[in-house]
């Protein structure tokens, strides 16, 4: 069963118990990642996640480590363009404690000037990695020019730049600015006294306040269509191509998903069949939706020999269109919403799956579906639908393309982007 409640200091708790397991779960979700961040604190997001494992006046960083392997249990985070989340799991016996470490992490780190210069270190090196990982720089670099003049194309890690002129005090602030009860969404599955959780979580909390920040940004102004090319010393050359999607409030998203899957979702979907099984074009080929909280984007992304750049596009180009001309199967449709059924009810056995679930949904809609209800969502989904939103999303507006590659290729690929997929850079 799962238990709602708003906390005194406005912080929002829910809770399932499943009385059944020997572990037990929590997360706390904060509003806030790269979408909220200014030019000038660019990564500052994600900087505060790594500070927030650095110490606090009762624990050292070490201390936070050797209390959770102790117990046995994980602990991590993440950062998004929309929100920030640190994540416990443990035997069901230890999940106060690691509520307890949890809050003290998030509520009262340190950001000490001398951990904050040595995290300063540790993120450029994370962003130098990043730059010579092109299969994922791609992807960022898309972003970064889809909202481009907008903070949704921010990178969550930041710039060397921006990273390198960060100031602690600034920094400081922000986290103050955020990180506060009304900013928060508590989530806790596993075997658990709900009730327990949430008297213990009212005076743990008691103690800490603040107002609730202002919320994020109007909707972007989309810079389409585009070709960006970035020249790197690689021999594969990147490719992503994208073009305007669906917000995660959007009633259409089950339909989206469904036509995801199909079209490059995965090793059965018909881009990977077409594009790597039958004529070995890349060694990596799929499609994904990317939705927030007022908007969305649709990609695809691979990884092609940049001698075979014509054979690629003509082949993408035609298998994109005769999806959006000629529709989907009710076969392929059924065989998808099986697999989509299959993946959340085999993640349901997971604590740290259904944590993550009803935390997001609170979140982001403020309302939890059951299972049973999403499996209805996407069993409504028929064929005609999702020829549907492949002719709105493949007919009414253009792709827009970003491409790494070596910089003597980058002219012919350049042409060959702009002849098959109608744009200019």
């Amino acid at each position: 069963m799962i238990y709602r409640w708003e906390l005194g200091n406005g912080a929002r708790l829910v809770a399932e118990d499943i009385p059944y397991v020997k572990s037990a779960a929590v997360g706390i979700y904060i509003k806030v990642g790269s979408r909220y961040e200014s030019p000038r604190l660019a990564g500052a997001s994600h900087f505060i996640e790594h500070m927030l494992f650095k110490g606090t006046p009762d624990r050292t960083a070490r201390d936070i480590a050797e209390s959770m392997e102790m117990m046995g249990g994980q602990l991590n985070a993440y950062t998004s363009k929309e929100y920030t989340c640190f994540y416990a799991r443990t035997l069901d016996e230890d999940i106060y404690t690691a509520v307890d470490i949890l809050i003290d992490m998030v509520f009262n780190s340190l950001l000490s000037p001398s951990d904050f210069e040595v995290e300063r270190q540790v993120i450029i090196e994370e962003i130098n990695m990043y730059e010579d990982s092109p299969d994922e720089l791609i992807h960022d670099m898309f972003a970064r020019k889809f909202w481009e003049g907008h903070n949704l194309g921010n990178s969550i890690l930041g710039t060397t730049e921006s990273i390198e002129a960060m100031d602690r005090k600034e920094l400081y602030n922000y986290y103050r600015q955020y990180y506060v009860p009304g900013n928060m969404i508590i989530s806790v599955a596993g075997n658990v006294d709900p009730l327990r959780v949430k008297d213990y979580l009212e005076e743990k909390l008691e103690q800490y306040g603040g107002p609730v920040p202002a919320g994020i940004q109007v909707p972007p102004v989309l810079n389409l269509p585009f070709i960006q090319l970035v020249p790197k010393d690689v021999e594969q050359l990147q490719i992503c191509l994208g073009l305007p999607g669906l917000s995660h409030h959007d009633e259409d998203r089950f339909t989206l998903n469904v036509m995801n899957s199909i079209l490059g979702g995965g090793m059965s979907s018909r881009l990977f069949q077409k594009l790597r099984e039958e004529l070995g074009l890349a060694y990596s080929v799929y499609s994904y939706p990317a939705s927030y909280s007022d908007t969305g984007m649709f990609s695809i992304y691979t990884g092609t020999n940049p001698n075979r750049i014509d054979e690629f596009c003509h082949n993408l180009h035609e298998q994109i269109r005769m999806f959006a001309e000629q529709g989907v199967t009710d076969e392929e449709v059924s065989r998808t919403q099986k697999l989509m059924k299959s993946s959340l009810s085999l993640g349901l056995e997971s604590v740290m799956n259904r944590m993550t679930r009803i935390g997001k949904a609170v979140m982001m809609y403020d309302y939890i579906m059951t299972p049973e209800e999403v499996i209805d969502r996407i069993y409504a989904v028929d064929a005609g639908m999702v020829k549907g939103m492949a002719e709105s999303l493949f007919e009414g507006q253009p792709f827009s393309v970003a491409a790494i590659g070596s910089e003597e290729v980058l002219p012919e690929v350049e042409q060959e982007l702009a002849r098959w997929w109608d744009v200019k850079k």
